[in-house]
């Protein structure tokens, strides 16, 4: 577990590398110095998406939704708690298909919230409709992470 693994900021979009051991130690981005994971989804948009997935060496969750949706305001706490369980393993990220909307047709979104599985910058897996953050973390494991 000596190899690096990388890491874009949520804040700054910088790539870090660190050594797979410390991935569970909070670390922060060494520019902005802002953590790496667990306090909040990464927000991101039609000019960061690629570039953070492309990043990862962690899969990447993202959440697709909208301020208008309902079921998209009640699950974003749940997945924020994921977010901190899961820190370290998984990337979370959160895309608004209103503002992104070039992101939403890319992945021809039909539904949200809409949960999108990326390893490699490649979707992998998704889901539709809300989860809790249990079913956020059992769907995940019936992935592989």
């Amino acid at each position: 577990m000596n190899d690096p693994v990388h890491v874009p900021c949520p804040s700054c979009g910088t790539q870090n590398r660190l050594p797979a051991a410390r991935l569970g130690e909070r670390p922060v981005c060494g520019r902005c110095k802002a953590p790496l994971f667990g306090e909040h989804p990464a927000e991101l948009d039609g000019a960061s998406f690629r570039r953070y997935l492309e990043r990862s060496d962690l899969p990447v969750l993202v959440d697709l939704w909208a301020a208008w949706c309902g079921p998209c305001l009640a699950m974003a706490p749940q997945f924020a708690a994921a977010s901190r369980d899961l820190a370290g393993k998984v990337l979370f990220a959160k895309v608004d298909t209103e503002r992104a909307k070039d992101v939403a047709a890319s992945l021809a979104i039909s539904a949200i919230p809409t949960l999108v599985l990326f390893r490699g910058g490649r979707e992998v897996a998704r889901s539709s409709g809300a989860m809790s953050a249990a079913q956020i973390r059992s769907w995940l494991g019936q992935q592989g992470v």
